[in-house]
């Protein structure tokens, strides 16, 4: 399947496997449909099963956006507590797509936690609450962490939602990072678990042998190393001065924690002329990518890097920004250098990556998959020196062979029904979605959500409902309700309330508003306090309730 097949299959508004080799193109696909549902203004959840995965797409991790976090299990009391989030509940009354990156990464079982939250807050049964939901990446890449439990080794498609969901497989066929076609057949070899020995010949005669390009090979690492010292160490080895650079950061303060955690530029940045470099976000009219290598050749006269890239070009380096967004507004952003040192780097942290040159020791690959990301790094054969390799580093689970052969099948099924459907009517359905879930959108999000829930209120105050049943009706809590009410008396609604004077005890009320004349104006703490000092003690909720009566 093309990226372009791909594209259009999203755009009908089903859910959708995405899926393909590395460097097959899926963060481009990714990205040009999130920009597609941003200029129809539909509002869409981007994010990620990893951290550094989300800062691709200027996102956050699936578990922070969920609710979800470390849990491993979810009880009803949990889903309690996370729809009296008020800022979840408006997230989910927004969103009409979800997208989860790198889904190789997410167990099984967390894929149903998240399938059973958005149902919980959409109020419907449909899978993942009715949302368009969009799972990428490629089960032959790195697999869940596991910490000894038997059930966290299954992979995403064993969730009980994948066959519910119905999802559309959409395979990219084409290669965008290999340009050598026999090395490219070496990684379909991996793929397809039946590696010849003509291929296993070919990666033997790059053992301890130097990039042909003459270009200083990043050191790929299996295991945690402490890649960051050996980066330090190189680099306090060349005799020049040194510059630093320190990374900026604005927003909320959990968000932006979360982005330094996430982003592969550091913190602080320190750099020499004659530093080795790698570029850390993609950038193609500048002429980097996210795994360009370079070195330092000096700095301009802004104080910024100059970087000469493997092709010969020197590029000025300025700052970058990393954010994550949510309804079009800017939640976190940090500023810094797209660059890091790059004598070192993990595999872990290599993935989606594109290296002109890499040095690896994959003797002490442990999991299936582990070779094939390192592997399907570099573009070219020659691009990569090998210190060893054994039998794991060219192995790659064999379920997900099965599963594999599957999803090509579904995927050319889906091509197929694509071809038949036919200029006219795919545009009709891509309309009929975009009609549907961008309906409310055109105009300002804040206004959209705020005058929907507020109108949904002030028709159960006609009913004359208590504030216990709205609350449970809405499932939000009663301050919510109240901030609803507020709200209509700002906007000047006229409203029968007068019988909501029932939510408070005997002689509450009066002594509320006591206290409201006796403090004057009507600020919460100072009525709270009086009515405290007064040993007549209430609660915000009814000092707050009561104040809508003046």
């Amino acid at each position: 399947m093309t990226q372009q097949d791909a594209l259009d299959i999203l755009k009908c508004g089903g859910n959708v496997f995405l899926t393909g080799a590395a460097g097959s193109g899926k963060t481009y696909v990714l990205n040009e449909y999130i920009n597609y549902l941003k200029n129809n203004h539909v509002e869409v959840a981007i994010t990620a099963s990893t951290g550094i995965a989300s800062t691709h797409l200027n996102g956050m991790t699936i578990h922070a956006w969920s609710g979800l976090g470390i849990k491993d299990r979810l009880t009803d009391a949990d889903i309690e507590d996370l729809m009296e989030k008020q800022y979840l509940y408006k997230r989910f009354e927004r969103t009409k797509v979800l997208i989860i990156d790198e889904i190789s990464m997410l167990h099984h079982y967390r894929l149903d936690m998240i399938d059973w939250i958005c149902r919980s807050f959409k109020r419907n049964e449909k899978p993942f609450g009715g949302l368009q939901i969009i799972l990428c990446g490629d089960f032959f890449q790195l697999p869940p962490i596991t910490r000894g439990d038997a059930l966290q080794n299954e992979f995403a498609y064993k969730a009980d939602v994948w066959e519910r969901a119905n999802f559309t497989m959409c395979y990219l066929s084409e290669n965008h990072r290999q340009t050598d076609d026999g090395f490219l057949k070496i990684l379909n070899e991996i793929r397809s678990g039946r590696v010849s020995t003509d291929s296993v010949k070919a990666l033997t005669s790059r053992q301890n042998k130097d990039p042909e390009s003459g270009v200083l090979p990043t050191k790929l690492f299996t295991h945690n190393a402490d890649v960051d010292e050996i980066n330090h160490q190189h680099l306090d080895k060349i005799q020049a001065s040194e510059e630093e650079f320190k990374m900026t950061s604005r927003g909320q303060a959990n968000l932006v924690e979360s982005l330094k955690k996430s982003c592969l530029a550091p913190e602080t940045l320190r750099l020499k002329e004659g530093a080795r470099v790698m570029f850390v976000k993609n950038n193609y009219e500048a002429g980097f990518v996210n795994g360009t290598l370079g070195v330092v050749t000096g700095f301009n006269t802004y104080g910024e890097p100059l970087v000469k890239v493997v092709n010969g070009r020197t590029i000025s380096v300025a700052p970058a920004s990393w954010k994550i967004e949510e309804e079009g507004k800017t939640k976190a952003e940090i500023n810094q250098l797209p660059l890091r040192l790059a004598w070192a780097i993990t595999v872990h942290k290599s993935q989606g990556m594109s290296l002109d040159a890499m040095e690896a020791d994959l003797s002490k690959s442990f999991a299936p998959g582990m070779g094939y990301v390192a592997l399907s790094r570099v573009r070219t054969l020659s691009g990569m020196k090998l210190l060893g390799f054994n039998d794991t580093a060219l192995r790659v689970h064999p379920e997900v062979l099965v599963f594999d052969v599957d999803v090509q099948e579904q995927s050319d099924n889906a091509v197929g029904g694509l071809e038949q459907m036919g200029v006219r009517e795919k545009a009709e359905k891509q309309k009929e979605f975009l009609e549907r879930v961008a309906e409310k959108s055109s105009k300002s999000v804040i206004f959209k959500d705020t005058r929907t829930t507020v109108e949904k209120t002030l028709d159960m105050i006609a009913d004359k409902k208590s504030l216990e049943e709205i609350a449970e009706e809405r499932g939000v809590k009663a301050e919510t309700i109240v901030s609803h009410l507020e709200t209509l008396v700002e906007q000047g609604q006229e409203m029968d309330i007068a019988y909501l004077q029932e939510e408070f005890a005997y002689g509450e009320f009066d002594r509320i508003m006591d206290a409201i004349e006796a403090t004057a104006p009507t600020p919460l703490v100072p009525i709270y306090d009086w009515l405290v000092k007064k040993k007549k003690k209430s609660t915000y909720l009814k000092i707050r309730l009561a104040r809508l009566f003046l």
